[in-house]
C-alpha cells in the first residue's frame, strides 16, 4: 500500500511555523518565506503540499492567502488549504486562483448545512477537515471544543458526499510522539472515504504503519523541520511522489 506525502506549510505572520498542540504561545519559526519552503518541497518531488493559514485559523479571516496563490500558481505541486475559510467567497477566492483543495474546519460545526452544500457544489475540490481533542470536534484554530464527536461528524459528512477528510489528533501534532493511528483508522473505517492523517508523525516506521493500515495519505510538518527524516526518505520509503 502506498501513501501521499503531504508537506506540511503552517503560516504565521508571513513565516513558517509549527505550534506545538495548537497552542499559539509555543510557536517555532522554522523559515521566512512559506513560498520558498513550498518551492523547496515541490522541487524534491512532492505531489502536494498542505498549507494552514494559522492566522486565518485564529481570526475567522484570509490573513496568509497570497502566499498560498503564489504556490498554486507558480509550482508544480499541487495545493491545498485550510485556515480561516468561512464562506463560499473565501472558497473561490482560492479555487479561482489555482489552489486544488480547500480544506473547510471549524465552519463544518458551526454552519454544518453550509458545509454540505459546498461539498454537494464543489465535489473533490472541498476537503473536510476535523480536529479532534479526546475524540470531540476542536475548532477555531483549536481554541475551542465542540461537544461533537469526531466520528459522528465525519460520517454525516461523508453521506452527503464528502470524499476526503483530514484527521488531526490535537494530543499527537507538534510533538513527535507518534500519529494516533487507531483514531485515524477508526475515522476512515466510519466514513468510508479517502482519510489523510495528521499529527505526530516523527519517523519514517511512523509512515510504514500509516500505509500498512491502508491509509493512504499523511501529513507530515515537524519531522521534516527538526530534519528526523527528508521529504526525499519518505516519498522513497512509501513509494509516492
Amino acid at each position: 500500500m502506498t501513501l501521499t506525502i503531504y508537506p506540511a506549510i503552517d503560516m504565521r505572520g508571513g513565516k513558517c511555523v509549527r505550534l506545538l498542540q495548537g497552542d499559539y504561545d509555543k510557536e517555532t519559526i522554522y523559515g521566512d518565506s512559506p513560498f520558498e519552503m513550498a518551492k523547496s518541497f515541490a522541487e524534491t518531488g512532492a505531489e502536494w503540499i498542505h498549507m494552514v493559514d494559522l492566522d486565518g485559523a485564529k481570526d475567522g479571516k484570509r490573513v496568509n492567502d497570497r502566499f498560498v496563490i503564489e504556490a498554486a500558481q507558480n509550482l508544480d505541486a499541487k495545493v491545498q488549504i485550510g485556515g480561516g475559510i468561512r464562506s463560499e467567497e473565501d472558497i473561490l477566492h482560492y479555487l479561482e486562483n489555482g489552489v486544488d483543495r480547500v480544506i473547510i474546519g471549524s465552519i463544518a460545526v458551526s454552519n454544518p448545512e453550509f458545509a454540505i452544500k459546498m461539498i454537494q457544489k464543489y465535489g473533490a475540490k472541498i476537503a473536510v477537515g476535523i480536529d479532534a481533542k479526546n475524540g470531540y470536534v476542536a475548532t477555531h484554530g483549536w481554541l475551542d471544543t465542540s461537544s461533537v464527536k469526531a466520528v459522528e461528524l465525519g460520517k454525516r459528512f461523508a453521506d452527503a458526499g464528502a470524499e476526503t477528510f483530514i484527521f488531526t489528533d490535537i494530543a499527537t501534532d507538534g510533538t513527535l510522539a507518534g500519529p494516533n493511528i487507531d483514531a485515524v483508522c477508526e475515522m476512515a473505517e466510519v466514513t468510508g472515504k479517502y482519510v489523510i492523517a495528521s499529527g505526530g508523525v516523527s519517523s519514517l516506521a511512523d509512515l510504514q504503519a500509516i500505509a500498512r493500515k491502508g491509509i493512504r495519505g499523511a501529513i507530515v510538518g515537524k519531522a521534516l523541520y527538526e530534519n528526523r527524516f527528508t521529504l526525499k526518505e519518505a516519498l522513497e520509503e512509501v513509494g509516492v511522489s
